[in-house]
C-alpha cells in the first residue's frame, strides 16, 4: 500500500510537471521600441515572473489553463493580459505599454532635431506646455518663460543660468527661435516678445547651456525655442476675451494715474484641415494703460521738450494676425510646402528710468523714456520633402522686417532675410545612427542714424554657417551625440570672423527611468550692429559707440542626473544638473563717463559695449515637476526648480577699458562691491514654482511662486552718477538709499481660478503679483504693481 501511494504522489508530480506551456514575446512602448527591465509576472504566484531584455524580449513558463500575466514599467500603465496556455507549445505574445504621461497629458512630449524623448537628451531641457501659457492669461510669451527654472525675463532681456548681466535686451546670449528660425530684431539683437503667437503655440523647448550648434551665433548660453502647431484631423476655433487693471501700488504717493488703470484684449485661433491643405490663422489686439506714468519736472531744471508726454500717451496698443498654411502633396507622397507669416502693429513706450526712489518709483525720469510706433512682419515660404529612402529634406527661408519710429531721434528699420536647408537621416546600417546636417545664411540690412558710430547709418551684417550633428543610440540604453559648426561674418565690408564651435553629449539609462547624461558644449556670439555702433543720448544719458568690440565665446560642462518616481497615484521626475560655463570677450553694458566734454559737454556719461574679459560661472539646477490624481474627480500638476549659480570674473584686476577723461575701467575698480568677484547684475538664488489643483475636470485652482535673492554687485559708478546730477538744475537721479534699504530677496505670488461651464466655455480670474510688493530686479526699474484679469474663453475643438 505504501509503494501505491508513493506510485501515485510520483505520477501525479510528473504529471503536473509536464502540464505546462511557454509564453514569449517582446516588451515595447507605442513606438514599437523595445522596453527593457519591465517586469512580467504570474499573477497566481508573484514568484514566477521575468525581467525583458534589452531587445524587450521575455520568457515565461507557466501552468496550463486560463492565466493572467500582469507587466509593470516605471512611469508606464500596468497592463493585464488574459491567456490561455497549451500544453508543450510556446505561444507569442507581443505587449505594448502605455506610458503615464500621455494617459494623462494626452500628449506624447518629442523635442529636439530629431524629435526624441526629453530622456534621451544628452542637454538640460525644460518644456512648457501650451496649457501654462494659457492659465496664466499670457499677452507676451515672457510672462510664461519667467515661470522657468533657470531663466529669468529681466526687463525683456532673457537670462539662462547667469550667463549674462543687463543689456536692455540688446544683443540677447539666449537663440530665440520660433519654428527652427531665429526671431531676434536684425540690428540690436533683441527678442521680439509681444511679436510672437502666443495662441498658437505647439510646445515650447528651453535648453541650458551653450548651444551655438544647432541653435546659430546668439545661443551662447542656452535658446529658447518656440514650436508653433498645425491642425489636427478636425477644426479647431478659440477665442480668448480678457480685460483687467492694474492695482494702487502700495507706495504711498505713488499712484499716477488719472484714467483708469485698464488692460483689456481677445486671442483667437482658428484652424483646420481641406483636404491636403491646412491652414491657422489667430491674432491678438491688446490694450495696456501701462503702470510706467510720463515723466514729472523737478526742481529748477530746463522744461523737458523730448519726454513731455501725457499719460494717454504711455498707454500701449498692439494688433496682431498670424497665420500658418501647408500642403500635403497626392502625388508625391513626403511632399510638403507652404508659407507662414505674422504682422503686428504696435504702439509702446520704453523707460530706461524711475523718476525716484520713493513715489516717483513708477513715473519715468524726464529724458529717460521714448515713445515706440512699430511696424513688424515676417514671411516665411518652406518646402519639406521626407522619404523612405533618401531621408528629410527641409528648405526654409524667412524676411523679418521691423520699422520703428521712435521719439528723440531713435528711429531704426532694419530686414533679415534667413535662409535654412537642412538635410536629416536615419542609416540603418551596420552603424545605426541619425545624421542632421545644414547650410544657413542671415542676411540684415539697417538704417538708423543712432548707428552712426560706423560713419554711416546704414550697416549691414552677414553671417553664413554649416553645421552638423549625429546621434546614435546603443543597445536602446546609450545615447550618443556630436556636433559641430562653422561660423562666418561679415559687417559692412571690413570686419570679418571665421570660428569653428563643437559639442558632444551622452546619456545612458542606469536603470528604470533612471538617466544619466553628460554634455560639452562651445558657444560664440558675433557683436550686433547696435553694439558696435550706437552713438546717441537723451537728457543726461549718453550711449556711445565701440567699433573695435570683439566677439564674446563660451563653453559649458555639465553633468545631470533625470529619475522618474511614482508614489501610488502621483508621477513626476526630479532632474538634477551640475554646471561649469566659461566666458571669454564678455560684452557687458558698462555705465561710465565715456564722452569727451571738448565734443559734447551734455553728454558726458551714459553707457557703452565692453568687452570686460572672462568670467566664470558654477552651479546647480535642480526641478520637480509631475503630475498626481488625487481621488476618482481630482488632479494636481506641478512645476518646481531651483537655480544656484556662482557667477565670477577670473581677472579681477584687467583694465579693459579707458574712458574720455583717462579714467581706467577694471571689474575691481567698476564694482559697487568687488570683495567676492561676484559677476554684476546676477541672482545667486532663484526659486520657480507652480502648481495646480483640477477638480471634477471643471473647477481648476493654481499658482505660481517666484523667488529672486538680493543683487550682490552693479555698476559701482551709478553712486558716482547719482552724485553728479544732485543740485537745483539737474534733475537728480536717486537709487543707492532704494538698494541699501532693499538688501534682501523677493519672493512674488501669483494666483488663478478657473471654472469650465462646458466643454467650449471657461471663466476665469487671473492675479499676477497677488500680495501687490513694490519691488525692482535691476537698477533704476520698478517691476509690474498687482494685476487683477477677467478672462473668457470660448474652445470650439472637435478632435
Amino acid at each position: 500500500m505504501r509503494y501505491i501511494f508513493l506510485f501515485a504522489i510520483l505520477t501525479i508530480g510528473l504529471s503536473t510537471q509536464a502540464q505546462r506551456g511557454k509564453i514569449t514575446g517582446r516588451v515595447i512602448d507605442e513606438k514599437g521600441e523595445a522596453i527593457m527591465g519591465a517586469s512580467v509576472i504570474y499573477r497566481s504566484d508573484v514568484t514566477i515572473g521575468a525581467v525583458s531584455d534589452d531587445n524587450g524580449n521575455y520568457l515565461l513558463e507557466l501552468p496550463v489553463g486560463k492565466v493572467r500575466i500582469l507587466c509593470r514599467y516605471t512611469s508606464m500603465i500596468t497592463d493585464t493580459l488574459d491567456i490561455t496556455i497549451i500544453e508543450n507549445v510556446t505561444i507569442s505574445r507581443d505587449i505594448m505599454l502605455k506610458a503615464y504621461v500621455q494617459e494623462v497629458e494626452g500628449v506624447e512630449v518629442k523635442v529636439g532635431r530629431f524629435d526624441k524623448s526629453i530622456e534621451d537628451q544628452t542637454v538640460s531641457m525644460e518644456i512648457i506646455r501650451p496649457e501654462l501659457i494659457e492659465n496664466k492669461n499670457t499677452r507676451s510669451i515672457e510672462t510664461a518663460l519667467d515661470q522657468t527654472p533657470g531663466l529669468n525675463i529681466l526687463d525683456g532681456e532673457p537670462q539662462i543660468r547667469g550667463g549674462s548681466g543687463f543689456t536692455f535686451g540688446v544683443g540677447s546670449k539666449v537663440a530665440v527661435i520660433v519654428d527652427d528660425m531665429p526671431m531676434l530684431s536684425g540690428d540690436a539683437g533683441r527678442p521680439e516678445w509681444g511679436f510672437i503667437p502666443v495662441e498658437n503655440i505647439h510646445q515650447i523647448e528651453v535648453t541650458k547651456g551653450a548651444a551655438s550648434v544647432l541653435s546659430g551665433s546668439s545661443a551662447l548660453s542656452g535658446s529658447i525655442h518656440i514650436r508653433t502647431a498645425y491642425p489636427k484631423a478636425k477644426p479647431k476655433t478659440k477665442v480668448n476675451v480678457y480685460t483687467g487693471f492694474y492695482s494702487e501700488p502700495s507706495i504711498e504717493g505713488a499712484t499716477w494715474w488719472n484714467e483708469f488703470p485698464l488692460i483689456t484684449g481677445v486671442n483667437f485661433l482658428h484652424s483646420r484641415q481641406i483636404k491636403n491643405f491646412d491652414l491657422v490663422v489667430g491674432g491678438n489686439v491688446n490694450y495696456d494703460h501701462g503702470y510706467i506714468g510720463p515723466p514729472v519736472i523737478q526742481g529748477f531744471v530746463q522744461p523737458d521738450t523730448i519726454s513731455n508726454f501725457s499719460e494717454s500717451q504711455m498707454s500701449s496698443k498692439r494688433a496682431r494676425f498670424n497665420f500658418n498654411t501647408r500642403h500635403r502633396s497626392k502625388k508625391h507622397k513626403g511632399l510638403s510646402y507652404g508659407v507662414n507669416g505674422n504682422v503686428m502693429y504696435a504702439q509702446t513706450n520704453m523707460a530706461f528710468a524711475w523718476l525716484d526712489d520713493s513715489s516717483g518709483l513708477y513715473s519715468a525720469y524726464p529724458g529717460a523714456v521714448f515713445l515706440q510706433e512699430q511696424f513688424i512682419f515676417n514671411v516665411d515660404p518652406y518646402i519639406n520633402l521626407i522619404t523612405s529612402t533618401s531621408g528629410k529634406h527641409s528648405l526654409r527661408g524667412r524676411v523679418l522686417h521691423s520699422d520703428n519710429e521712435m521719439t528723440a531721434n531713435q528711429s531704426n528699420r532694419s530686414t533679415t532675410y534667413y535662409g535654412d536647408y537642412l538635410f536629416q537621416k536615419a542609416y540603418k546600417n551596420v552603424f545605426e545612427f541619425d545624421f542632421a546636417g545644414g547650410l544657413t545664411s542671415t542676411f540684415t540690412n539697417s538704417f538708423a542714424n543712432m548707428y552712426i558710430g560706423s560713419g554711416s547709418p546704414n550697416n549691414q551684417l552677414l553671417n553664413v554657417s554649416a553645421y552638423t550633428q549625429l546621434e546614435k543610440k546603443v543597445k536602446n540604453i546609450l545615447n550618443l551625440s556630436v556636433g559641430g559648426r562653422l561660423e562666418y561674418f561679415q559687417l559692412n565690408d571690413s570686419i570679418t570672423a571665421l570660428k569653428p564651435i563643437f559639442r558632444a553629449g551622452s546619456s545612458i539609462k542606469l536603470y528604470q527611468e533612471t538617466y544619466l547624461r553628460a554634455s560639452y558644449g562651445q558657444g560664440y556670439r558675433f557683436p550686433t550692429i547696435t553694439e558696435r555702433f550706437i552713438r546717441t543720448g537723451v537728457g543726461n544719458f549718453g550711449v556711445f559707440p565701440n567699433p573695435g568690440l570683439l566677439p564674446e565665446s563660451s563653453w559649458n560642462a555639465e553633468v545631470g542626473l533625470k529619475q522618474g518616481l511614482k508614489f501610488g497615484k502621483l508621477f513626476g521626475y526630479v532632474d538634477v544638473a551640475a554646471f561649469w560655463q566659461e566666458y571669454e570677450n564678455t560684452i557687458e553694458y558698462l555705465f561710465g563717463f565715456w564722452g569727451d566734454p571738448t565734443v559734447d559737454p551734455n553728454q558726458i556719461f551714459g553707457f557703452k559695449f565692453v568687452n570686460t574679459g572672462a568670467s566664470r560661472v558654477l552651479g546647480i539646477d535642480a526641478s520637480f515637476s509631475g503630475m498626481a490624481k488625487l481621488g476618482k474627480k481630482a488632479e494636481m500638476t506641478f512645476m518646481t526648480g531651483y537655480n544656484y549659480i556662482q557667477p565670477e570674473t577670473l581677472n579681477p584686476d584687467l583694465v579693459y577699458a579707458i574712458d574720455g577723461i583717462g579714467r581706467e575701467y577694471s571689474y575691481n575698480s567698476t564694482s559697487l562691491d568687488s570683495s567676492s568677484r561676484i559677476l554684476k547684475y546676477r541672482f545667486l538664488h532663484n526659486v520657480k514654482a507652480d502648481v495646480e489643483f483640477v477638480f471634477f475636470k471643471k473647477l481648476a485652482i493654481g499658482g505660481s511662486a517666484k523667488y529672486f535673492s538680493k543683487m550682490i554687485n552693479m555698476d559701482g559708478v551709478i553712486e558716482e552718477f547719482e552724485s553728479a546730477t544732485s543740485g537745483p538744475f539737474v534733475q537728480d537721479i536717486r537709487y543707492m538709499d532704494y538698494f541699501l534699504e532693499h538688501q534682501h530677496g523677493n519672493w512674488i505670488f501669483d494666483a488663478r481660478i478657473s471654472y469650465a461651464i462646458s466643454e467650449k466655455h471657461k471663466i476665469a480670474v487671473i492675479s499676477a503679483n497677488l500680495l501687490n510688493r513694490s519691488y525692482s530686479l535691476r537698477p533704476l526699474k520698478i517691476e509690474p504693481p498687482r494685476t487683477i484679469m477677467l478672462q473668457y474663453t470660448l474652445n470650439l475643438d472637435k478632435n
